[in-house]
């Protein structure tokens, strides 16, 4: 019996490709012992208990950016950190840890460097963040989403796809999709959302052009977000919701999507093939362009910049795409061209190796590119 500790917390990128991998793992073997390192912050709290896992915490400590009050406690604090994950790594007696980047996967790391643990890693995005980068020095084992991501020994996985988004069968479900949401059978669907906590430039452009859209022969189901100042404009065929927590059944509906370009966000419209408008995150280290950089290469998507994102963009480039209904198809299928399911099973299987463990496989990882 082996017993893993996933580290990863915070928000959903790093949290539901863990959960996709605790799950791989879980099926090949049914005793083993899942042990998940978050913080009492993120969306872990609430996702990894649900999904039937033990949850267990790390104070969040951001790494110190400038010097002052809070530089001077970190060290102390961290390794305070690393020293309680070690004391778990002895009792629980930790055969590998599996780290997914995030505040908690850098005293993972070290715990396990010191305790002669295997490390593995997984990126999501295709700038690697800091704990990984970090970690990435003190192990071969290292997965990535993306070719092009600079990372030591990193090769390509894929993204681990959650179970409803991996097995959805799109054309079955549709139709279960369309009545979940009050939608019409006669009219393609576009779906716009910004994630759980929504995106002021897509709501506030989507709402102004839903007349537009819904005039090109389309419906819309706008997500709007639990932190929306949009309200509904009221006409027919213009669907408005806060939150979705059928994300599966909203995706099986949608012909076109516009939406942020989270790494997850992109591998799981890229997978279903679903074309996409991506309108990157304009905060942060820009890593929302580059992880749809290959979808919009290869023909399934475009980008377009935030502030580029307004009514008469929608009028002048979007109406028209959504009118020729042969490429909004072609995209579909391009999309899916860059896509892939199996980033879970590819994800276990390197945990596998890591371990020294035979197992059945799928095609072997590619070789990524090392910083």
């Amino acid at each position: 019996m082996t017993t893993y500790l996933l580290a990863g917390g915070g928000t959903a990128g790093h949290v539901n490709p863990l959960l996709a991998v605790a799950d791989a793992i879980r099926a090949r073997e049914p005793d083993a012992v899942m042990i998940v390192l978050g913080t009492r912050e993120g969306l872990e709290v609430r996702l990894v208990p649900a999904r039937g896992y033990e949850l267990i915490f790390v104070p969040r400590l951001p790494f110190p950016r400038r010097p002052n009050r809070a530089a001077v406690l970190f060290l102390p604090r961290f390794n305070r950190a690393v020293s309680e994950v070690a004391a778990v790594l002895r009792a629980r007696n930790v055969d590998v840890v599996v780290g997914f980047g995030g505040y908690v996967s850098t005293p993972a790391y070290l715990a396990a460097r010191r305790a002669g643990i295997p490390i593995v890693i997984h990126e999501a995005n295709f700038r690697a963040g800091l704990a990984n980068r970090l970690g990435a020095w003190l192990t071969t084992w290292v997965g990535v989403v993306f070719p092009g991501t600079r990372i030591r020994h990193g090769r390509v996985v894929g993204m681990p796809l959650r179970p409803e988004i991996q097995n959805l069968d799109r054309s079955g479900v549709r139709a279960e999709a369309l009545r979940f949401f009050d939608l019409d059978p006669g009219r393609p669907t576009l779906l716009v959302t910004g994630g759980s906590l929504g995106a002021r430039r897509l709501n506030g452009t989507a709402v102004q052009s839903a007349p537009a859209l819904v005039a090109a022969g389309w419906q819309v189901l706008h997500i709007t977000g639990q932190k929306s100042e949009v309200s509904d404009p009221g006409i027919d065929h213009y669907r408005m919701i806060e939150y979705c927590d059928r994300m599966d059944l909203a995706l099986a509906s949608a012909d076109f999507t516009v939406s942020r370009a989270g790494a997850g966000t992109v591998c799981e419209l890229s997978a279903l093939g679903i074309p996409a408008v991506y309108v990157p995150y304009p905060v942060g280290n820009g890593e929302q362009r580059f992880n749809a950089a290959a979808v919009v290469a290869a023909g399934g998507g475009i980008i377009v910049d935030d502030a580029a994102f307004l009514p008469a963009w929608v009028a002048d480039e979007l109406v028209p795409l959504l009118t020729d209904r042969p490429r909004v198809r072609r995209m579909g299928e391009l999309a899916a061209s860059v896509g892939g399911r199996d980033g879970a099973e590819r994800m276990a299987d390197l945990v596998s190796d890591a371990l020294g463990h035979p197992h059945g496989g799928v095609n072997p990882a590619i070789p990524g590119a090392d910083a």
